[in-house]
């Protein structure tokens, strides 16, 4: 009996080491910011956070793959490095404009039943929540950064292109036709957000050349995985769009975790 109770009192103590070990490790992780994260404790919050952002806007569990994740990490170090960077906008100023526009920016989502994020970090990506006046070489101004054309197509007269509420409930608009026009794909939302950037149509087109029963778990991600097929302009912009948007929705919804003293952009 004696050896027994000794036994059970050494693997007792294992127990409470190991549980103490993994407190501790829990704790030196627990309260850092993004920039004194280990790489793999970046990537686990990259990780973490992205899954949690696509299931405030689909109510579902994303099943990405690492390499999209890579993709989402990427541009959120690409964001994190601007952070006090006086060579180039500083994205505490950008959220600071979000903040001001906020309100405006996820009421006519929220009017649509869709998730405010949408609202907030679409424009976050297209104009970093600036309401341009001068149009870009596809003739897209305002704060969404609509084509006239595209515009026209949601009611919105050339002045209204940079009238920010009605541009946002335009958006919003667009992406719910987009749900619907994805609404077999377990990613739509992330295929709405690159057909906002990229069209429905070419973004259809891209669907059928890659996507099979071996990737359709994640479209989104085939497609990114995939780029090589795809034309100029995907490989050299719309590759980019879906992950900056869940890297600005990460950063947006946890600035303290960057070093931002600010409440998350949706909490305004």
């Amino acid at each position: 009996m004696k050896i027994q109770n000794k036994v059970l009192l050494v693997m007792a103590a294992i127990i409470v080491f190991g549980i103490g070990t993994q407190t501790c490790l829990a704790q030196t992780s627990a309260g850092k910011q993004y920039q004194q994260m280990s790489r793999a404790e970046r990537s686990a919050f990259v990780a973490s956070e992205a899954r949690r952002i696509a299931k405030e806007l689909s109510g579902r569990d994303y099943d990405f793959t690492l390499a999209f994740e890579e993709d989402i990490q990427q541009s959120v170090n690409s964001y994190t490095r601007r952070i006090g960077n006086p060579a180039k906008k500083d994205i505490r100023v950008v959220l600071e404009q979000g903040r001001a526009n906020a309100q405006v920016l996820m009421a006519p989502f929220r009017t649509h039943n869709l998730s405010p994020l949408f609202g907030l970090y679409i424009p976050f990506v297209e104009s970093e929540f600036i309401n341009i006046e001068s149009s870009n070489q596809m003739g897209a101004i305002g704060m969404f950064q609509f084509i006239p054309q595209t515009g026209e197509k949601y009611g919105l007269s050339p002045a209204d292109l940079l009238d920010v509420a009605k541009s946002s409930d335009a958006a919003a608009r667009y992406i719910a036709d987009s749900l619907e026009t994805f609404k077999d794909d377990p990613m739509k939302e992330a295929l709405a957000l690159l057909a906002y950037n990229r069209g429905g149509q070419r973004t259809q087109r891209d669907l059928k050349l890659l996507v099979n029963d071996q990737n359709k778990q994640c479209s989104i991600c085939a497609l990114n995985a995939d780029r090589g097929k795809l034309d100029e302009t995907f490989r050299n912009e719309s590759v980019f769009y879906v992950p900056r948007f869940f890297a600005a929705a990460i950063i947006g919804e946890n600035p303290q975790a960057f070093g931002i003293p600010l409440p998350p952009l949706s909490s305004n």
